[in-house]
This record gives C-alpha cells, sequence and structure tokens, in this order.
C-alpha cells in the first residue's frame, strides 16, 4: 500500500508543478500587461527587475495554487482513469477514496502551507512590491530624441534633431532652445552635429556641438526701449552640461506603506479592526451627542406678548412651552428672530450629522476592507482542499489526462469560483452584505459539490458515469425510432 500510495503522490506532484507553473506565467502577464506603462522605457537595472517579478509571482501564488490543486487533480485522475488503471485498483478491492487517501493528506498539508504563506510571506511581499512600484513610477521615461521633433524630456532645453546615424550615435541638424533663464525661446543655438551622452548615474547629460551658432536676445533695463539687444557666436566646439532630475532609482521608505491592509499579517488586521471598530462606536454616540438642542434663555413674555396683552414678569423657560402659543403671541419683529434661530440650529444638526456619517461610512468601508483580508487568508487556503475534491472526482469521471478537457473544465470552474468570490467581496466593501455571507459565499457554493461529487465518485454512484447517460440517450433514440416505424 505504501508504494501504491508514494505512485499516486509521484503522479500528482509532476501535474501540480507544471500547472503551477502555468498558472503563475498566466496570472504574470496578466499583471505586466496592466502595469506595463510604469515599466517600459524606465532604463531599470536587471536586479530590480528580478526583485520585481521576485515580489509579484509572491503576490499571485495563493490565486493560482488553487488552480493548479484543481487542474493537477483532474489531469492526475483523468490519466488514471484513460489508461484503466482505476478500474485495475478497483477490481484489487482499492476503494477510490483509499486511492485519493495519499493526495488528501498533501493536499491538506498544501492548504495549512498557504495560509502560512499568505499569513507571513504575502504580506511583506506586497509592501515591498508597492514600494518598489512607487519608487519606478517616480522615475522619468529614459531621454529619447526623435528625428524632427522637438523632445522637451532634457530639464531647461528643447532639442530638435533633423537625423541620427544608424548606431544613434552622432546628431545632425540640430536645434535648441535654452529655457534656463525663463525667458522663452530666446536663446537657440544651432549645430551641424554633435553627441549627445547622459553620466552612468544619471544625473547629468553632457551634449557636445560641433561647427554651430548661438542667437541670444539680450535683456535690457531700459523699459522704455523698443528693441532689445542682440547676439550671435559662431563655435567650432561646444559643450552643454544639464543637470537631470528623477533620472536614478530612489528607493522609498517601506514604513509608508505598513499600513496598507495587505501588508498585514491576521494578527495586525485584528488590532486595526478593532481599533476601527471602536471609532465607529464613538461615531455612532457622538451622533446622538451633537445634536444642538436649543439653550435656555431669559426672556420677557411681555416682550414677546402683543400689545393688547397685560404684561407678565420676566422668567426662564427652562421647561418645554407650547411653541405654538409663544409664536402666535409675539411681535412680528420678535416671532421672525425666534424663527431664524431655530432654522440656524436645524442647518447646524443637518450638517454635523452629516458630516459624522460620512466618516462613518468611510470607517465601515475601511473595517470591510480589513475584515476581508483577515478572512482571505482562510478562504484561499481552503479553496485549495475544495478543489481537489472537485477536482479528482471529475478526473476519475471524465477519463482525459493532458492539458485538453481538463484545462477547459478547469479554467471554467475557477472563473465561475473567481466571479462569484470577487463579486461578493465588492458587496461586503459597500456594506451591501454581510461579511461573513459575502467572503465565504464561493466556499459555500464550492464546498458542498466538492463534498458531494467525492461522495459519488467512491460510492461509484452511475449519476456521475457517463456511459450510463449514453446508453439512457440511445435507449430513447431507439424507442423513438419503433415509435416511428410503427407510425409509417
Amino acid at each position: 500500500m505504501k508504494r501504491l500510495h508514494l505512485y499516486i503522490i509521484k503522479r500528482f506532484i509532476g501535474p501540480l508543478i507544471i500547472t503551477l507553473l502555468i498558472s503563475l506565467f498566466v496570472l504574470l502577464m496578466q499583471f505586466l500587461w496592466v502595469y506595463l506603462d510604469d515599466l517600459v522605457g524606465k532604463g531599470l537595472e536587471m536586479h530590480i527587475i528580478v526583485e520585481f517579478l521576485i515580489y509579484t509571482l509572491a503576490m499571485l501564488m495563493p490565486m493560482a495554487l488553487p488552480l493548479s490543486m484543481l487542474l493537477a487533480s483532474i489531469m492526475t485522475f483523468g490519466d488514471l482513469g484513460e489508461n484503466n488503471e482505476l478500474l485495475a485498483m478497483k477490481s484489487a478491492g482499492i476503494s477510490l477514496f483509499r486511492i485519493m487517501k495519499p493526495v488528501i493528506v498533501l493536499s491538506i498539508l498544501l492548504s495549512i502551507g498557504a495560509f502560512q504563506f499568505s499569513n507571513r510571506v504575502i504580506p511583506v511581499s506586497f509592501k515591498k512590491l508597492i514600494t518598489l512600484m512607487a519608487s519606478i513610477r517616480q522615475m522619468r521615461p529614459e531621454i529619447v530624441v526623435k528625428e524632427g521633433v522637438f523632445s522637451n524630456d532634457i530639464d531647461n532645453f528643447s532639442i530638435k534633431v533633423g537625423r541620427k546615424s544608424k548606431d544613434g550615435s552622432m546628431l545632425y541638424d540640430i536645434m535648441i532652445y535654452d529655457h534656463r533663464f525663463d525667458q522663452g525661446n530666446e536663446t537657440v543655438t544651432v549645430a551641424d552635429s554633435g553627441t549627445m551622452k547622459i553620466t552612468p548615474d544619471k544625473r547629468y547629460m553632457i551634449l557636445n556641438l560641433y561647427s554651430g551658432e548661438t542667437h541670444a536676445e539680450i535683456q535690457s533695463d531700459n523699459k522704455e526701449a523698443k528693441g532689445y539687444p542682440y547676439r550671435s557666436d559662431k563655435f567650432d566646439k561646444q559643450t552643454i552640461y544639464s543637470k537631470l532630475q528623477g533620472m536614478e532609482f530612489e528607493r522609498k521608505d517601506e514604513s509608508i506603506f505598513r499600513n496598507q491592509f495587505r501588508a498585514l499579517n491576521n494578527k495586525q488586521l485584528q488590532y486595526f479592526v478593532d481599533s476601527i471598530s471602536k471609532q465607529v462606536e464613538i461615531s455612532n454616540t457622538a451622533q446622538a451627542l451633537t445634536i444642538n438642542y436649543p439653550q435656555p434663555v431669559s426672556v420677557s413674555i411681555g416682550a414677546l406678548a402683543r400689545k393688547d396683552v397685560l404684561p407678565v414678569p420676566k422668567m426662564r423657560l427652562h421647561k418645554y412651552v407650547d411653541v405654538d402659543s409663544v409664536l402666535q403671541n409675539s411681535i412680528l419683529p420678535v416671532r421672525k428672530q425666534l424663527i431664524d434661530i431655530a432654522l440656524i440650529g436645524a442647518r447646524n444638526n443637518i450638517r454635523a450629522l452629516q458630516q459624522i456619517d460620512e466618516l462613518n461610512t468611510a470607517n465601515i468601508r475601511m473595517l470591510n476592507r480589513f475584515d476581508t483580508e483577515w478572512h482571505k487568508k482562510y478562504t484561499y487556503s481552503i479553496a485549495c482542499l475544495i478543489f481537489f475534491f472537485i477536482g479528482a472526482p471529475l478526473g476519475a469521471i471524465i477519463r482525459k489526462g493532458g492539458l485538453g478537457m481538463p484545462l477547459v473544465v478547469s479554467v471554467m470552474l475557477f472563473i465561475f469560483y473567481w466571479v462569484i468570490s470577487t463579486t461578493a467581496e465588492k458587496y461586503v466593501r459597500e456594506a451591501a452584505s454581510g461579511l461573513w455571507f459575502g467572503v465565504w459565499f464561493s466556499t459555500i457554493i464550492f464546498l458542498p459539490a466538492g463534498v458531494f461529487l467525492t461522495y459519488k465518485a467512491v460510492t461509484d454512484s452511475t449519476v456521475l458515469n457517463i456511459d450510463s447517460y449514453a446508453g439512457f440517450f440511445k435507449k430513447l433514440r431507439f424507442r423513438n425510432k419503433i415509435k416511428s416505424d410503427k407510425l409509417t
């Protein structure tokens, strides 16, 4: 039996590694396609590119592993069924569950490892990746001088080149506008040829010009002058130095992104969840206490009363009074003043409640993001185990190995899982559904399916026997043919 277990594990490990590499490659290409504009033309060194790819692959691992588990299990058991190896094992009295047992243990270990990877490695990789991305984005693209087009990539200069040599080392018919003094296009240099080099540290540009002229208008202090002095200089060789900013790679501080929800492990996420929950409670309490109730004021009922009503002594209105009666017995200016005070208080209350409600909504969305990330570390790990229990019975049913039918079935199932999971998480982030139901909705759907398929495959149920359905349709077609023959 140990030999059989080792044999099954060996048959499973190979497709698992191959499909994992394929899944990572496909997801990496999708990621690079999205962020291609931020990477191209920056002149990044090889070690930075390798570092970027390593962090990206680590971030894509939680999504690639469930897909590879599904595809590898379908391929392995489909190949065993296609070669009649499953039939031979069952004939020897070995049940499908015992055949699957070593791979089940391996899947459980992989699920535990996936959780540890998501909880320990992913936060560090995300923090380093987002720091590296921010550092790359702040870099300016490499200076590319095109023929016949003005280039403004060099600070304080605008350069136009008529043509370039085949190797790009020599430039011809050069025109340069000097903007170092912020005086517009008052200084222009024309040269027959030249070379442009950038220092290895990418901080300075050195431009050597040959056989040219520099024309400049000299600003005059006399504001009443109708014209400006003009100067023209000829040169055989001229060298221009320009300092370049933002061309070199400067790594940002990782601590800037340490509070991003994907850069935290579960313990840190739980701390933020508790803190934000307390803020929401405080905000709800403040919402009730922020209402500005009118303060008691000293008022003379006689001053509020109409002239034909006898005056009464002054008193403080600390208790509830009949507002309609007070307004009805008040003179018009006082009545207007009371109404204005009430309107101002009501508007202030509405504004204060709106601000608290906006703050509360933002806190709830942030809370949902942290909570969702906490649960996702478990859902992706459990998905590895669920997809095995879906893929292994399907492989035994399909009885096809390779990357044909198993690949089609795996991709369809994984896309369905991903769409459900993404949609449910979006509802959770927008507080449109409950946290547990939204985050675990895909698991709630696929877990019973995996249990059902595994049970039916182990018990050799005809529900999962494709041949039985083929025989049923053949019998149905035969009966219809007999009926048609009798009618004719």
